[in-house]
């Protein structure tokens, strides 16, 4: 209990003072308890001569602390109020800079994810460069750029677009109307049959692949049929008539299209004559020069999607 006291004691009295004394026994005077309550709640009232000895007065402040005043200076409500303004400006500009710096940052991850985006788009066309449609000038014996141009107007919608595909020629695969069968199984959809004739006649039809030979004459095909010519120095089209529905015949040793009083184009077994004449199907005039004629060349082109996933 003693111990305590002391410490009491010693947070009131300077640091600089000097120690006090070890307390002297005071089991003749009052209460511990009562004398340290006495002395911390007041200062009048009669103590023991032995308790004022154990107390030492703290030392006092210096003189020129003691003369100098403190005068409270109330300051104005207009400069509380610009202090408050100016410190909410300055919270604004930090806040603004802050945002600023930010969408920079984020400006620059845009900017360097689009260029990343473009260098893996130009990496991916280096890898699978796209082929350009194959042009069928290159590859035919009678197309020009304005019969193709024309016909390629003339096609089906659900071909119009399509690459052209060289599905047999003469020149290339020899002549033979049962090669020219088998080859035209490799697409399915129209196809286009184009012959010529020694005079320079270009001329042909729509049909169906892939083709294929009935044992007798029967005729097949659809409103969409159609045959052609440029006996007149340009291109010129026929198309049903709507009179019968003779669009095509394909046997193992003859194809024709058209019917009624004549066969609008017909081409036999070896594919070296043909004939051609007015027909009820087509109310087309003759496609050749003459009605019987020598085949110069034959050719069936088909139609696909450029792109692989398409058929």
């Amino acid at each position: 209990m003693h111990t305590f006291k002391d410490k009491i004691i010693g947070f009131f009295i300077d640091s600089r003072s000097p120690s006090p004394p070890p307390p002297s026994d005071l089991s003749g005077a009052r209460s511990p308890f009562s004398s340290f309550f006495s002395f911390l709640v007041g200062f009048g009232g009669s103590k023991s001569n032995k308790q004022q000895s154990d107390l030492r007065p703290t030392k006092s402040l210096p003189v020129g602390w003691i003369d100098k005043e403190f005068d409270l200076q109330d300051e104005s409500f207009d400069s509380c109020v610009e202090r408050s303004m100016s410190c909410r400006m300055e919270n604004i500009h930090k806040l603004s800079e802050d945002y600023q710096q930010k969408s920079l940052l984020s400006d620059n991850k845009q900017t360097t994810i689009v260029l990343r985006s473009d260098e893996f788009e130009e990496a991916a066309d280096q890898k699978s460069p796209q082929k350009p449609l194959n042009n069928p000038t290159d590859d035919s014996a009678f197309i020009t750029s304005d019969l193709y141009e024309f016909l390629g107007s003339s096609l089906p919608n659900i071909v119009k677009g399509r690459q052209w595909i060289l599905l047999y020629s003469t020149l290339k695969h020899g002549i033979s109307l049962h090669t020219l069968i088998r080859n035209s199984a490799k697409l399915s959809g129209p196809c286009l049959l184009i012959v010529g004739d020694m005079k320079g006649a270009v001329f042909g039809g729509m049909l169906e692949c892939p083709l294929k030979p009935t044992p007798r004459r029967k005729y097949q095909g659809t409103h969409q049929t159609f045959v052609f010519t440029t006996i007149d120095g340009g291109p010129r089209l026929f198309r049903p008539t709507g009179a019968n529905r003779y669009y095509y015949i394909c046997l193992n040793d003859l194809l024709a299209l058209g019917g009624g009083s004549n066969f609008a184009l017909c081409l036999d077994g070896d594919l070296l004559n043909g004939t051609s004449g007015p027909s009820e199907t087509f109310g087309n005039i003759c496609l050749a020069h003459t009605e019987e004629f020598e085949l110069k060349n034959v050719e069936l082109w088909g139609f696909k999607h450029a792109s692989q996933y398409l058929t």
